[in-house]
């Protein structure tokens, strides 16, 4: 284990000097592994900073407190390092993916996704993951040499592959992919640069898959409280979450509310990190992999939640889907920014020029696939508030995003 804060590095961990390295050759730094290095790429990537702008669940003018998909990805990456430091893996390559999984987000969250899909529809589709990709293998364009970050391969294939293989060991989709298949942009990049999509991926990125979760029952509970969408009395619904109650109450007794919200969402991430760290250590026991080749090739995740742990986890995001991402005023205001995401992709199918000359170029003569792609490109890169004024030169008028949970039947639109 680390001690006396040094590194300590398991065998089986991802080994930076051992990478598979990048599509396209570069020296080496002299200051940084090649993990290092991908993570520095993707902070000062346009598409990071981008996620201050970018709605979790709430929009972005309701408040200085609720979580965008920046702070989101910053608390992520947290629970990752801290997940690698204790099991002794690759804290860069952790953080790196960690701070990369959402770069694929469109604006205003889901709500984006879906409407962006059903443009696609026929034409590929939208997957945030597959638009991750995009983003650090060509949409990114600040080096000279090529586009995108030109990653390494480690940190392209635990992108890609954090949830799990998308292939079966028989070369069929996974369960995730079966009804619309991988998506193409994957499946264009896997030709040229195989990340095995069959195999699982190294325990970084099992690591940050599951700091992911966690992140999201925390602070989903967190700002659901402070929204008023449920209170803490509803709680008690979820058993874990009323042992936590339980627990806070005789500890703190009549501890005002706002420290109460705070010490479940911390109790939250402490258990679920502290399980975590035990379960995947009797995993990696009983597998005893010698490198990370043993974790690849397992057959089911390393770093995992315990039986108990996981029924928990879902009970959380049982009770978050009801309460929150279904809650009357939450589907308004979806329906609300679906309709922007629409409006604008319809306007732009019409006249691509309506875009920006360095999105819209190239595209005279082009088939309707390359178009749509570009144009889904482009919305998927806005932030909630570009999309609004976007709309708003576009359109004489454009739905209002504001809402409060006490708010049922909102204005259609603003003046």
């Amino acid at each position: 284990m680390r001690q006396n804060g040094e590194r300590w590095r398991a065998p089986y961990a991802t080994d930076p000097a051992a990478s598979r390295g990048r599509l396209i050759a570069e020296a080496p730094s002299p200051t940084r592994s090649d993990f290092q290095r991908d993570r520095d790429r993707i902070v000062h990537s346009t598409a990071f900073r981008r996620l201050k702008h970018k709605t979790q669940v709430f929009v972005h003018h309701e408040g200085d407190h609720y979580r965008t998909r920046l702070t989101h990805t910053l608390e992520v990456s947290q629970i990752a390092r801290a997940l690698a430091r204790s099991l002794g893996l690759d804290e860069d390559l952790a953080e790196a993916l960690a701070l990369s999984h959402d770069l694929g987000h469109t604006c205003f969250g889901h709500t984006g996704e879906d409407a962006l899909d059903a443009c696609m529809a026929g034409h590929g589709g939208f997957d945030h993951n597959a638009q991750a990709l995009r983003i650090v293998t060509r949409l990114e364009r600040r080096y000279a040499g090529f586009d995108g970050l030109n990653l390494a391969w480690e940190t392209l294939e635990g992108l890609v592959k954090h949830n799990g293989p998308l292939l079966t060991p028989e070369g069929r989709p996974t369960p995730r992919y079966a009804a619309a298949g991988i998506p193409a942009a994957i499946l264009e990049y896997n030709a040229v640069n195989d990340l095995e999509l069959a195999r699982f991926a190294g325990p970084e990125a099992q690591a940050a898959a599951l700091a992911d979760d966690i992140a999201y029952d925390s602070h989903d509970l967190d700002d659901g409280l402070r929204a008023g969408l449920f209170d803490l009395a509803d709680l008690a619904e979820v058993p874990f979450l009323k042992g936590l109650l339980d627990e806070i109450e005789a500890l703190h007794p009549g501890l005002e509310t706002s420290r109460r919200v705070h010490e479940v969402a911390r109790r939250v991430i402490t258990r679920f990190v502290e399980d975590v760290i035990a379960e995947s250590g009797r995993r990696l026991a009983g597998l005893a992999p010698r490198d990370v080749a043993g974790i690849r090739a397992a057959d089911a995740p390393v770093i995992a939640f315990s039986e108990g742990i996981a029924e928990a986890d879902a009970d959380i995001k049982r009770f978050l889907y009801a309460r929150m991402y279904r809650h009357p005023g939450v589907m308004a205001v979806r329906a609300r920014a679906a309709q922007i995401v629409a409006d604008l992709f319809s306007a732009f199918c019409e006249d691509p020029a309506r875009m920006p000359e360095e999105w819209s170029a190239g595209l005279a003569g082009a088939g309707e696939g390359r178009v749509r792609r570009r144009i889904a490109d482009y919305i998927a890169g806005m932030t909630d508030t570009y999309a609004v004024l976007a709309h708003r030169r576009l359109f004489p008028r454009t739905p209002d995003l504001h809402w409060s949970p006490e708010s049922r039947g909102l204005p259609l639109a603003e003046p």
